[in-house]
């Protein structure tokens, strides 16, 4: 007598394999059952220790098809313990263990305000403390040209600045069009204000609101997305606390910081 198997289920039906991923510190996943996303902060037997973008903890089991890691099914498994992969910054780069900040150079990278700096300083600063590159911020830059000139940047002074909307016809575009030294750059992104430059589905949201011409942005944003409008300053907490690595950021943004580090790094 032919022998058939018990189970009956059509293959389009059964559960399709999911990778496996190590649950290395720093590694951001979602648990779909509670909805919590967070960075891995330890994996022991069986559980994994997430911390969310407020600093709050969830332990959860390391079970099969237990997370979703951008957007798709994976499986947690504890990090094998042998020889592990060069930690990174969270702007990627490979980091060196026990370094000291180097001795700040002449050289400069100007951004435009404090919430510009506070995200660079965020992404970029542990590579800016080995480079020795000191990030200051303007409140705005109608003034730029004459800044650069006080500064007055040469090849071992040289001067980085990050302009926010930087577009063709825009004031900004103007301005930054005034600054003629060699020693000088000027770079930027196209978003009005950096709040933009972070990714939506960072901060939990669809995408970042349209905001009336001639209305306050980020009064306009807060309004938009239901937050506390009368504080601006504590929603960019909540952007800023959203931030885990330059992944988080708009690829915009990431490439013009670059820039600029390596701008102002170059050998005379």
């Amino acid at each position: 007598m032919r022998q058939y198997s018990a189970d009956l289920t059509p293959p389009w039906k059964k559960p399709q394999p999911v990778p496996e991923v190590a649950a290395e510190p720093g590694l951001v996943v979602e648990e779909p059952g509670t909805g919590f996303c967070g960075a891995v902060i330890r994996c022991e037997a069986g559980t994994v220790t997430l911390e969310d973008r407020f600093g709050k903890h969830r332990v959860f089991p390391l079970e099969p098809r237990g997370f979703l890691l951008e957007g798709r099914v994976v499986t947690l498994v504890r990090p094998a313990s042998g020889p592990r992969r060069p930690a990174r910054t969270a702007s990627g780069s490979v980091a060196v263990p026990g370094a000291r900040a180097r001795v700040a150079r002449a050289g400069r990278i100007y951004v435009e305000g404090r919430h510009d700096a506070e995200l660079v300083e965020k992404v970029w600063g542990d590579d800016l403390r080995v480079e020795g590159v000191v990030v200051e911020y303007l409140e705005g830059v109608d003034d730029l040209p004459s800044i650069v000139e006080d500064f007055a940047p040469g090849p071992d002074a040289r001067l980085g600045i990050l302009v926010d909307h930087l577009v063709p016809g825009s004031k900004e575009w103007r301005i930054a069009q005034a600054v003629t030294s060699e020693h000088a750059l000027v770079v930027g992104h196209p978003y009005i204000d950096v709040w933009e430059a972070v990714k939506p589905a960072s901060v939990g949201i669809g995408a970042w609101p349209r905001v009336p011409r001639g209305q306050d942005w980020k009064t306009g944003v807060c309004a938009a997305l239901g937050w506390r409008v009368a504080n601006t300053g504590e929603a960019w907490r909540r952007i800023l606390g959203s931030v885990h690595s330059y992944k988080d950021l708009e690829a915009q943004l990431l490439g013009r910081v670059e820039e600029l580090i390596d701008f102002v790094t170059a050998p005379a």
